[in-house]
């Protein structure tokens, strides 16, 4: 279990980073013309609005908030908050978007595999990956319930310093996780595995979000006559 455990969470993060990074500059080095979302508002457009919106404010704030969660040092806000609290609010505030992300992801995952249209040029990676990130949240909402055992922050505790040890290149890093409950591990495990598929799906198009993005108007493909 030891081995395992070194090498899914010790070993594999960096591999993982490795593949995300240098796949992400050679896709835009070799293949720009797939560097690309991949809308498909003009095939079908019912419902597409507000699961978009869902899915991507849900994970947007899922996303930085396990960034700043996790590597945000503990002396920094132990002046402000304790362990604790901070678990409580990563629970309210991740439940809530993680909420919102699922059903923008099942709704959008749903209509690539009922609407005809959208199937059809959809393609196995696209499918995939949306399925996968579906995955992922839903058993992000499936850790609240051991995290309600210990909510004195212990745990997260742990997560932080095995997220910062391998940040800072730290040996024994996996360590941390050696003991904790299975569905966390799978969480991490799936989390990692989504940063190495990402140059080799529609999710690098995030590395060019412009700064004006969140306050742009809703990109209109085709107008109605």
């Amino acid at each position: 279990m030891n081995y395992f455990n070194t090498l899914a969470f010790g070993i594999y993060p960096f591999i993982a980073a490795a593949v995300f990074f240098i796949g992400s500059w050679l896709r835009y080095d070799q293949a720009q013309f797939t560097w690309k979302a991949g809308s498909s508002q003009m095939l079908n457009r019912s419902g597409m609005r507000m699961a978009s919106n869902l899915f991507h404010i849900g994970i947007l704030i899922i996303f930085f908030g396990h960034l700043i969660g996790l590597l945000t040092p503990t002396w920094l806000y132990e002046p402000v908050m304790s362990a604790g609290t901070k678990q409580v609010l990563a629970i309210v505030i991740g439940g809530i978007a993680g909420v919102m992300c699922f059903i923008g992801a099942f709704a959008l995952l749903l209509r690539r595999l009922t609407d005809p249209r959208v199937r059809a040029t959809s393609s196995f990676a696209e499918v995939f990956i949306i399925a996968l990130l579906l995955v992922q949240v839903a058993l992000g909402l499936l850790t609240i319930w051991p995290t309600m055992d210990h909510l004195d922050g212990s745990e997260m505790v742990k997560f932080s310093a095995w997220a910062q040890g391998i940040f800072t290149f730290q040996v024994g890093a996996a360590d941390y996780l050696l003991d904790v409950h299975w569905i966390y591990k799978l969480h991490i495990f799936i989390g990692i595995t989504i940063f190495l598929l990402f140059p080799f799906t529609r999710l690098v198009h995030v590395w060019s979000v412009p700064v004006q993005y969140v306050s742009r108007r809703y990109q209109i493909v085709r107008q109605r006559g």
